[in-house]
């Protein structure tokens, strides 16, 4: 007996909605239908929430891959990449692709996705501009950024955030243009936007709100953006990222009923063709069009149902929620972001120290929206009660506060740290990005016997995109595996790139003599062969420290300031601070700072908390005639940019204070020109102060020295800042000999051992300060050998990068300022 035949399904659309309805599909019927797939583009499916990593350089193309042409072949799927369907015949039940290939359907599934939105900006078609929506614009992005130097970008939502961040972290200087007066107004509430805006000036992105494109310029390039109230911003590339449309005009061509999107019932049928379905960006459901993957995940459910046969599957629009995917910022928004009327209730939290905001609509004692920036753990639940209709009156007075204060104040006892994620029903999400339920989590867990968060993610996707929702997988991991999965899970893993932390990476470098970061990427076993933002400076930096004179430093593999040797401001131009050693300077020294301002048109010359004089709004191009007469002068690169050494300050002491008890200022002298050049973990400071009255503040600095009528009292791992940390006394000594010993020693222990990033504070908080005395203090043939080594390695680093790269010079000699223990 002949099996019947199975039906035809054709698929116009390679993207990430029409797949994940054919993966939902196949769990269903796997038999049902003989399936055939056009994709425009010439990639496999991918996953487009993560080009902003790609355009940032934390993954590759291949890495965000979803089904790769072999998962296609082995699913009996044929696909046609490269090759758009540009016809469909409705009454023969044909396609059509460009370059000419027909296909037969009984049932069709439309999912083409969107089109970036394209303003009549004059210039915008020019060379140097594109939008930010598929691989292709990417890859001109990364050109451009390899090429060039400045870019602007138009929009200031998900996208346009997600685009200026991935240029700035690929070196370029970075203006951002947006309509509104805050950012993400769609998303987030004024407070937040203008939070967001704060800490994304900081990293180094330009702003310009409340601006109106009125043109782009250039003729043969666009050269940059003229805005209407007549600002100007100079750029190489200019990238519009203002929103997106539903891509219909195969859908129009084809006489279905469209409006701003192709309509769809609740079955996801199109309303002219019940042999047509339609999931996606492209599809307008109940006058509602998508642009968040959340619902795009519940419509492919919804669709493979109809398609396997379950006509009861109808598709409901579920609340949504947005988070941000930029590293190190953390913002979570759902629902309404203000209160509709009067009966409406806000709720807001700010602690502006640790840069946390929060606030809460309610509407008749439930959640109805929720804003939060800074710390987000708590937004699967503020989502989860809102998604549920939960009544809050019980907890009305603490639920800002938290999930923990809150429960703790109706009589519970205060949850552990996986509490919430405990609390949660196995139907809450946990990832928005791929759609992944908790119960899902937790039933692979148990199944497949997952003990990794990478387990997790090969298996489920849950946390494989964005990455945000990585402390609610690991919760489960731990909540499911107890104390096995936090001693599974050791250091946490370097980056992305690799499984490995910090530590261990060190100890291979040094035990298995790796001498390059090629090596090292290979001998480790990295994912991603090129490595990443994150890893490449750490591994520069290991293999910096523990092969000095050996191992070349990598410039590409150095933060932006450091690649430069000054400091990018907000506008794109630098600022340069030549070094002072211990505060001091000499009429030579101003006369060359004085005409070097007025030579190049220096905008501002501020004195620093360092006790140096930083020179602001130099050009990139000038920056190398700069050095070169401040060299001129004798002055050499104060590496305000560096993860090293920066300043040591100092007080005037015994030379001319009348409460001072030693000389401070030619002890902060002789330590400046011991460490200077030093590179490290993170930035250090030093400081003396000649008497306790501690005028130069030398108790919140890395190694801090206060002069006492019998010597010197050392002390390490403070810092300023948001969080100030006063240091730890170490001990006291009598020779400054002694000082400097101490010095180099502690200051080589901490390069050794901390993690690439931490700075001394955290270090000596981790390990503890009677680790540092055991190794520094009790080990007296320990601290000298600390102390040998790092005199050792001073001698490959101290060379002024402003003399090397100094407009028409030869490279420089070694500056030789060392100075050895007496």
């Amino acid at each position: 007996m002949m099996s019947p035949r199975r039906q035809r399904l054709v698929v116009i659309g390679n993207g990430m909605a029409g797949m994940r309805t054919v993966e939902e599909l196949l769990k269903r019927a796997p038999q049902r239908y003989e399936i055939t797939v056009f994709g425009a583009e010439p990639h496999p499916n991918y996953d487009r929430i993560a080009l902003s990593s790609v355009l940032a350089g934390e993954k590759t193309l291949e890495q965000i891959v979803i089904n790769s042409r072999d998962w296609y072949a082995a699913n009996g799927i044929r696909l046609i990449t490269g090759d758009p369907v540009v016809a469909v015949d409705r009454p023969g039940r044909t396609v059509t692709s460009a370059s000419g290939i027909t296909a037969g359907y009984d049932r069709l599934l439309i999912a083409t996705g969107s089109k970036p939105l394209a303003p009549p900006i004059p210039g915008l078609g020019l060379p140097g501009t594109c939008a930010f929506r598929d691989i292709h614009d990417v890859e001109l992005m990364l050109e451009a950024a390899r090429t060039h130097r400045r870019a602007v970008v138009i929009g200031g939502g998900l996208l346009g955030l997600e685009a200026a961040w991935g240029l700035k972290r690929r070196g370029m200087s970075v203006a951002l243009v947006h309509l509104m007066p805050t950012l993400m107004e769609r998303q987030l509430d004024t407070h937040a936007g203008t939070l967001l805006q704060r800490d994304l000036d900081k990293r180094g992105i330009a702003f310009f709100t409340n601006g109106q494109t009125e043109e782009i310029t250039g003729t043969d390039r666009a050269t940059g953006v003229r805005l209407a109230d007549g600002r100007e911003i100079e750029a190489d590339l200019v990238v519009v990222a203002i929103g997106i449309r539903p891509n219909i005009d195969l859908a129009r061509a084809m006489n279905l009923e469209v409006n701003r999107g192709i309509v769809v019932d609740d079955g996801l049928r199109t309303t002219e063709d019940p042999n047509i379905f339609a999931v996606g960006e492209c599809i307008e459901h109940r006058g509602q069009i998508f642009g968040l993957v959340a619902p795009i995940w519940e419509q492919a459910k919804v669709c493979a149902a109809q398609l396997a046969g379950e006509e009861e599957a109808a598709y409901v629009t579920p609340a949504l929620s947005t988070r941000l995917k930029i590293t190190g910022i953390d913002v979570f928004s759902a629902g309404s972001l203000n209160a509709a009327d009067e009966a409406d209730e806000e709720i807001t939290f700010a602690d502006a120290a640790r840069g946390v905001y929060r606030k809460l609509v309610l509407r008749e004692q439930k959640i109805v929206g929720a804003v939060m920036y800074g710390d987000v753990a708590d937004g699967g639940w503020y989502f989860q009660m809102l998604r549920e209709g939960a009544d809050v009156s019980a907890m009305r007075d603490t639920i800002i506060l938290g999930r923990a204060v809150a429960t703790a104040a109706l009589g519970s006892a205060a949850p552990d740290p996986h509490a919430a994620v405990a609390a949660l029903p196995d139907s809450a999400e946990i990832c928005g990005c791929n759609g992944v339920c908790k119960g899902a989590i937790g039933k692979a867990i148990a199944e497949k016997g997952l003990t990794t968060l990478d387990a997790v993610r090969a298996h489920t996707k849950a946390s494989a995109s964005c990455g945000s929702c990585t402390p609610q997988v690991e919760s489960l991991l731990a909540l499911a595996l107890g104390d096995g999965f936090r001693k599974a899970a050791g250091e946490k893993p370097m980056c992305r790139c690799t499984t490995h932390g910090h530590d261990v990476v060190r100890k291979a470098i040094l035990e298995e003599r790796i001498k390059s970061i090629p090596e090292a990427m290979a001998r480790l076993g990295w994912t991603n062969p090129e490595g990443c933002a994150s890893c490449r400076p750490a591994l520069n930096y290991y293999l910096l420290c523990a092969w000095p004179g050996e191992y070349v430093d990598d410039a590409q593999s150095r933060f932006v300031n450091e690649r430069m040797h000054a400091n990018i401001q907000k506008d794109g131009t630098y600022s340069v601070v030549p070094r002072m050693w211990g505060g001091l300077t000499s009429a030579k020294e101003l006369r060359a700072i004085a005409d070097v301002a007025e030579k190049y048109q220096v905008r501002e010359v501020k004195v620093t908390g360092g006790q140096r004089i930083d020179l602001f709004g130099i050009r990139r191009e000038d920056l190398p005639a700069v050095w070169r007469d401040l060299n001129a002068a004798g002055m050499v690169s104060g590496h305000a940019y560096a993860k090293g050494l920066r300043t040591v300050k100092t007080c005037v002491g015994s030379t001319w204070c009348r409460f001072g008890t030693q000389d401070s200022t030619t002890m902060g002298v002789k330590l400046e020109k011991m460490t200077w050049g030093s590179w490290h973990p993170h930035k250090v400071k030093l400081a003396v102060s000649g008497c306790p009255r501690n005028c130069a503040e030398a108790t919140i600095k890395d190694f801090g020295v206060v002069a006492v009528d019998s010597g010197w009292e050392l002390s390490v791992g403070g810092n300023g800042g948001i969080h100030v940390r006063a240091t730890d006394r170490l001990c006291k000594v009598e020779t400054e000999a002694e000082v400097l010993e101490y010095c180099g020693a502690f200051l080589q222990l901490y390069r050794e051992e901390a993690r690439y990033l931490e700075r001394t504070a955290p270090w000596v908080k981790r390990v503890g300060i009677d680790y540092v005395k055991k190794r520094i203090v009790g080990d007296a043939e320990g601290r000298k050998a600390l102390h040998a080594k790092f005199l050792y390695s001073q001698q490959f680093a101290q060379v002024d990068p402003w003399a090397e790269r100094a407009a028409g010079g030869a490279p420089a000699e070694p500056f030789k300022t060392l100075v050895p223990a007496e």
